[in-house]
């Protein structure tokens, strides 16, 4: 075993998720390469390393590190390299150049033993002086967290997430039970959780903890992937097999869950308790406002207005229907005119002297209504005005307690609704308030759990009108043709068409090159537009080479070069950099940002090592610590999922065999429909062949429609 003393250069690669690393390290006049798992670790840092010399067939002879430490550096240079690196938030290269040319080789000692010193140095006041010094302190507990959690192979980031949730106190609380980590952290699975139990010396795999984690975790991930409960059977087996135990102790632990409330299990369906009640609360509250409508005839005869003369049958008949019942649905395909007949509506409203409010699930698809309909639109969780509350924390401000004062409630988009928001939505609205909703029971299910609408349309219980009639468009013009096409089970139709393209090409890696192609070069030309904000690429996955995770750093590349006057942060293998955009992947209700909202970096400051990302105009921008970055990924190309309630003026996708698991006919009608100006495909006529004709839609777990159904019919009540 060799020693090596010295300093990191420069960080060649670094891999996020495991923490291996590649580095050129200075040790005296010499540098060197070395690779091995060096969890956090920075430019500018002082190791002391241990391991062998190994002579690579490409890359020659290198040092392969087994272990290391951090030791303080001795050098004016090492001390310099050591706070510009990023690693003390607050400092850059030029702050820690003023501080080392201040103090010299006492820099550390001053900063830690003598900090108001700091104040000396220009730039630098009371609350800066005070967070450096928290920081450097950060680090030293942020470096015990990383040695104790190195083992079981955490990333740095997510030991970060870890020591900044749990603070001082993260070895010993994990030390009393690791398997909070898999159900009180995002990021963290149970596998994690339990390795690192195992290596803590709780090796009984029916321990009490392990399997009331186990249970929760995999009903966690169950709602993730969009089931509202589990069949109990299903479940009993599948996680017993999982956690590799009997099937008597997961039902054990299934009992004593049921017996604290935080399992529900109703006739073999097995429920979070937050999904038992929202789901049980949703089909009441739903029915009390069905209920509260009984007029059999239009309240007053339709005035003749111009907004009613050029109406269908269709479209004058849920204009009707939404003037007499207390909840109604408006459903219909791309082009059949529901906005129309929800001007319609809002207009007679209005007529009559009722007060209208408008929300959709996300800020575009607000925006989008608002537009169409010349009435400000708000997101529902802005309806609903969720955010802090003093002395509570988060909540919504409007409930039953606090319902909303209007006559009549629109929500557009509603496929994206999940249970959990519909249920607080039906929670504000007071009986006798009319509720009108209106969406595409065609496009992908909602992200969140549940299959809300079409849950509403199959009980039968409420209203529904479904509007059929396409109305004319251009003959060039494709995109709503085909999109109706492909929903009946029809190849789409491109020849002659100026808004409809498909681009024949069978090698991925070609595929990534045409599109790049299209996104750079091509389009914009054609379109005389900016890529940026009128060129969209979905994609039906996330990995493989036509998938989300390899096209974004290779659009970032084209679309938003490294350059000097562009700030930017890298952790691991991922760069942030300002004028990216960007995507939120989860729910965050604190910064009132929400799964799939798309936005754009206005800001990097790498001394503070925090993000800011602007997601709406004339909204605040919001802030993201270095700890929170795994909770935005780049978004010039997204998932089919995540663009639901979107639209864009021009969708770029590949459609190729390897995203076979999820060729399917609802993901390729939902991609279609989100285009206004421009549809391109670029893949094989094959693969798209394949996506019309699989039908399959995706099977949730779900209770609702049933529940509606029983309520209705007056069978004992739920």
């Amino acid at each position: 075993m060799v020693e090596l003393e010295g300093v990191i250069e420069r960080i060649t690669y670094q891999n996020e998720e495991n923490g291996y690393t590649v580095a050129r390290f200075k040790t005296g006049t010499e540098s060197v390469t070395i690779v091995g798992y060096l969890s956090h670790v920075r430019n500018g840092e002082s190791l002391c390393l241990s391991g062998d010399w190994t002579i690579h067939p490409t890359y020659g002879r290198q040092f392969d590190v087994e272990s290391f430490e951090i030791i303080p550096p001795v050098t004016r240079e090492g001390i310099e390299r050591y706070l510009g690196s990023g690693l003390i938030k607050g400092i850059g290269p030029v702050t820690a150049r003023k501080i080392v040319k201040a103090f010299g080789l006492d820099t550390l000692k001053v900063i830690e033993e003598d900090p108001e010193r700091l104040m000396e140095i220009e730039g630098i006041g009371p609350q800066k002086a005070a967070k450096i010094v928290k920081a450097l302190e950060e680090q030293k507990h942020i470096r015990r967290v990383m040695v104790f959690l190195r083992g079981v192979g955490i990333t740095p980031a997510l030991a970060t997430k870890i020591y900044h949730h749990y603070g001082e106190q993260a070895a010993a609380i994990l030390r009393e039970n690791p398997y909070r980590l898999a159900n009180e952290l995002f990021g963290v699975g149970f596998r994690t959780a339990d390795r690192l139990a195992g290596l803590l010396g709780r090796k009984d795999p029916v321990d009490a903890e392990r399997i009331r984690a186990g249970i929760l975790y995999f009903l966690h991930k169950y709602t993730e992937e969009g089931h509202v409960f589990f069949p109990q059977a299903e479940f009993v087996t599948a996680v017993a097999k999982e956690l590799e135990v009997p099937e008597e102790a997961i039902t054990r632990g299934i009992t004593a869950l049921v017996e604290a409330k935080e399992v529900y299990l109703e006739e073999e369906r097995l429920y979070l308790s937050f999904f038992y009640w929202s789901e049980r609360k949703t089909a009441e509250r739903l029915c009390t406002l069905l209920g509260a409508y009984q007029v059999k005839k239009l309240p007053f005869p339709l005035p003749s207005v111009p907004e009613l003369e050029t109406l269908t049958v269709e479209q004058r008949l849920a204009v009707e229907k939404a003037l007499v019942d207390g909840v109604l649905i408006i459903t219909g395909g791309p082009g059949t005119g529901k906005t129309t007949t929800v001007r319609s509506i809002i207009r007679l409203l209005q007529l009559k002297g009722e007060e209208v409010l408008l929300a959709a699930p996300t800020g575009r698809a607000a925006k989008r209504l608002t537009e169409a309909t010349g009435v400000a639109a708000k997101t529902i969780h802005r309806l609903l005005e969720f955010g802090y509350t003093a002395g509570i924390g988060l909540k919504y401000g409007r409930d039953e307690e606090n319902p909303l004062e209007t006559d009549a409630v629109i929500i557009d988009e509603v496929s994206m609704i999940d249970l959990p928001l519909f249920y607080q939505l039906l929670k504000a609205i007071t009986p006798g308030t009319r509720l009108i909703l209106v969406g595409d029971q065609d496009q992908l299910p909602s992200v969140g759990p549940g299959s809300v609408l079409r849950d509403l349309l199959a009980s039968g219980v409420v209203p529904t009108v479904r509007l059929k009639r396409v109305f004319r468009q251009s003959p060039k013009s494709k995109i709503v043709t085909n999109a109706h096409r492909i929903n009946e089970g029809l190849m789409p139709e491109w020849q002659g068409a100026d808004d409809f393209f498909f681009i024949n090409i069978a090698e991925p890696a070609q595929i990534v090159e045409a599109i790049i192609k299209l996104v750079t070069v091509r389009l914009p030309r054609y379109l005389k537009c900016n890529p940026l904000d009128a060129i969209q690429v979905l994609s039906p996955m996330r990995k493989t080479l036509t998938g989300v995770d390899n096209l974004n750093p290779a659009l970032q590349k084209v679309l938003n070069p490294q350059s000097n006057s562009k700030p930017e942060l890298r952790i691991g293998e991922r760069i942030y950099r300002q004028g990216d955009k960007v995507m939120q992947i989860r729910n965050n209700y604190q910064k009132n940002v929400f799964n799939g909202d798309l936005g754009k970096i206005v800001r990097i400051d790498p001394e503070e090592q925090v993000i800011t990302v602007s997601f709406d105009e004339g909204e605040s921008p919001v802030t993201y610590e270095y700890e929170e970055l795994d909770e935005l990924v780049l978004a010039y190309a997204i998932s089919v999922h995540k663009s639901q309630g979107s639209e864009y003026p021009v969708v770029v996708l590949p459609v190729t065999t390897q995203h076979y698991m999820l060729l399917q006919r609802n993901l390729l009608y939902t991609a279609i429909t989100r285009a206004k100006q421009m549809v391109v495909l670029v893949g094989t006529k094959k693969a798209l062949a394949i996506a019309v004709k699989n039908n399959k839609i995706e099977e949730r777990y779900s209770y609702l429609e049933q529940m509606l159904k029983r309520l209705v019919e007056g069978r004992g009540g739920l």
